[in-house]
């Protein structure tokens, strides 16, 4: 009712091999249905990779599309992140080649929002001596995404930023 709704959030790519570059950009316009043409700056944190940020504007869900396009690229690292919007919630996607993927549902507030099995589940394996409940919940939360990727974040500061709208 009332037009489509409209997400937003940030791509960034912390870390990529030259090479990868146009193909990061059209996996992205893939999604997009617009062509993308990112500014890619060199990543001081890490030798012989680049770094990009760009501001993204579309459905909702995109931001879940453009992680699923580039998760599993060898040597890659970003982040994706999708505002709340008018009844939906927003979402953070983080990848690295070490840990792999992780997602969280972020809500309106900024906070990262676990559901109630997760933490059960979590609850059960730590009583088993399954696991060690204050590791789980770091995992849950993205801790180790996080520790991995602050040394690129730092190197971003100042960064370029591009605004990227989907076709509509």
């Amino acid at each position: 009712m009332g037009g489509p709704v409209s997400a937003r959030g940030v791509l960034y790519v912390h870390s990529a091999q030259p090479a990868l570059c146009p193909h990061i950009e059209w996996a992205v316009a893939g999604v997009l249905g617009v062509p993308v043409d990112l500014t890619w700056t060199p990543q001081p944190a890490a030798p012989n990779v680049v770094r990009a940020q760009a501001e993204w504007e579309g459905r909702p869900g995109v931001a879940a599309a453009i992680a699923s396009s580039l998760m599993g690229w060898q040597r890659l690292r970003f982040e994706i992140t999708e505002d709340a919007s008018p009844g939906v919630d927003g979402s953070r996607h983080a990848y690295t080649p070490t840990l792999g993927a992780f997602t969280a549902v972020i809500g309106a507030s900024g906070d990262i929002m676990i559901p109630e099995d997760r933490l059960r589940a979590a609850m059960m394996m730590a009583a088993e001596g399954r696991c060690v409940l204050e590791d789980e919940l770091d995992k849950m939360l993205g801790r180790p995404w996080d520790e991995e990727l602050e040394p690129f974040r730092y190197a971003g500061d100042g960064a370029p930023v591009r605004w990227l709208h989907a076709a509509v």
